[in-house]
């Protein structure tokens, strides 16, 4: 019979935890929004980034929905398996103000379920033009993806990353511009404008990053 004081073996370890935060990312567009962050984050070799397509198209509303449903599945199997490695640590929802209906409810749906959002105005090519130039300033998205094509002869829903990749740093530093212009005329989030850096820097940097830190490292 072993003594009070012998050796127990060490209990089942706890999942070991990436300290980098797991991302995803629920888009509207099957492919260029894909694509385009699929290709950002292996670019910088960040492959804890989960890029879903919304199954159920539609208005922003529904697209935020889908997501509340995925990041409450993944909290649910998290809890169930005990290993928060299966959990998303950021959620956000990539969408084109376009001419969609129930901007407003979706926004708040996000804001109940702790779901950030990536909004172009008045579509997701803005953003990637400005890799390109400066604005074009206020344009129909039909017209905004006509520029892109003059820059990408043979874009076609299609994101070659590497011809985007030279120009990040400035398409944020123009991002940036926009939205500060759009404020000061008590505009925010008027043609054109696009967050999109938000979630860029935030793969990037791999923690949660805040609109209002204006950080530039």
């Amino acid at each position: 019979m072993r003594g009070p004081n012998r050796h127990r073996r060490p209990g089942r370890r706890e999942p070991f935890r990436d300290p980098r935060p797991i991302v995803l990312i629920v888009c509207e567009g099957v492919e260029t929004e894909r694509q385009y962050f699929e290709k950002f984050a292996l670019h910088h070799k960040n492959a804890r980034i989960r890029v879903k397509v919304a199954d159920d198209k539609g208005v922003p509303f529904t697209l935020v929905k889908a997501a509340k449903q995925l990041k409450l599945e993944a909290e649910r199997a998290a809890r169930q398996q005990k290993d928060q490695n299966l959990a998303f640590d950021s959620v956000w929802c990539v969408f084109d103000i376009d001419e969609h209906p129930h901007i407003h409810e979706a926004r708040e749906m996000a804001d109940a379920n702790g779901i950030s959002l990536a909004i172009s105005n008045p579509c997701f090519e803005l953003w990637l033009i400005l890799h390109l130039r400066n604005s074009p300033g206020m344009m129909h998205r039909h017209d905004i993806r006509k520029e892109v094509e003059k820059f990408m002869p043979n874009y076609n829903k299609h994101i070659d990353f590497g011809r985007y990749a030279s120009g990040y740093e400035s398409a944020v530093e123009r991002a940036k511009k926009l939205e500060v212009l759009a404020c000061e005329v008590g505009e925010p989030g008027r043609n054109p404008t696009t967050n999109v850096y938000e979630l860029t820097e935030l793969i990037l940097k791999g923690r949660p990053s805040s609109r209002f830190e204006g950080e530039t490292t």
